[in-house]
């Protein structure tokens, strides 16, 4: 396993227009690439945003267009791309998936990832309700990148710890979090987040996020894309802007940290007895 991955996120904002979505996405795409890293990352929803019938009516299958131009970019590039997320329509399923398509280097879909926990909550006024659009997904995720094991997830997964240990458990030292976060939280909790989850399981995050207004109620998201170290500190940021930023991940700085703070080895499932609590 290599000692170092470079990574570069990319931090876009969305439209309700699939096609000016999607030619953004590979021309920031193709920016990152002259820095050569081994994986581009963009964010969620990087395909489009609207209404509830209008991500029904733009949904996708796993082999329709858009995976299919960024498996033939990946290609071309000689990169991974892992696909933020963009809503797919599945056999036999009512509802759609929010699903993060790992593709290699080869142009291959390595591994897809289905968001676990759709976004419900009552935010800035509004009340979010994605389970009305989307099936959460049941399977936790980590794949590899050039023999790196790295954990996916997804936005608002990120309020839940649990399953940020268990891919640290999994062997995940990079966890990636593409996302929309709004404004509202993402002042307040976005990097508050990302900084806990990679205190805790000393893995490096790397998460993409849209910036700027979103339809279909001109809502704000937060961007501010970012990377954090094993220790907790913030290795990169992107500014309120369509953009780039790679950045090299030194691996030996999760064993080193894991070795100085040995929290996940010192762990003591013998007594979290979960029976006893009232789900």
């Amino acid at each position: 396993m290599t000692n170092r991955l470079k990574v570069s996120m990319v931090q876009m904002q969305v439209t309700n227009d699939v096609d000016v979505n999607v030619e953004k996405a590979i021309e920031l795409i193709k920016d990152a690439a002259r820095s050569n890293p081994d994986v581009i990352v963009l964010p969620e929803n990087f395909h489009f945003m609207g209404t509830k019938k209008e991500f029904f009516e733009k949904a996708e299958t796993i082999d329709g267009p858009t995976i299919t131009k960024l498996r033939e970019v990946a290609r071309a590039l000689g990169t991974y791309i892992i696909a933020g997320t963009i809503k797919l329509r599945v056999n036999n399923e009512e509802k759609l998936r929010n699903s993060c398509c790992v593709i290699n280097s080869d142009g291959e879909i390595q591994d897809v990832y289905d968001k676990i926990h759709t976004f419900n909550a009552q935010v800035g006024g509004r009340t979010y309700a994605g389970s009305q659009v989307e099936e959460a997904g049941d399977r936790i995720v980590v794949t590899n990148i050039k023999g790196v094991p790295v954990g996916l997830s997804v936005c608002f997964d990120i309020r839940f710890p649990e399953m940020f240990r268990i891919l640290a458990l999994k062997g995940a030292k990079v966890i990636f979090v593409p996302a929309i976060f709004m404004l509202h939280t993402g002042k307040d909790h976005w990097e508050t987040l990302l900084r806990a989850r990679a205190i805790e399981n000393q893995v490096y995050m790397v998460a993409p996020a849209t910036h700027g207004k979103f339809p279909p109620h001109e809502e704000w998201s937060y961007g501010r894309s970012m990377a954090i170290d094993p220790w907790g500190l913030m290795i990169a940021q992107i500014s309120d802007k369509d953009g780039v930023v790679t950045v090299e991940l030194d691996l030996d700085l999760v064993e080193d940290v894991r070795k100085r703070v040995p929290t996940l080895s010192q762990r003591r499932p013998d007594v979290y007895n979960w029976t006893e609590i009232d789900h």
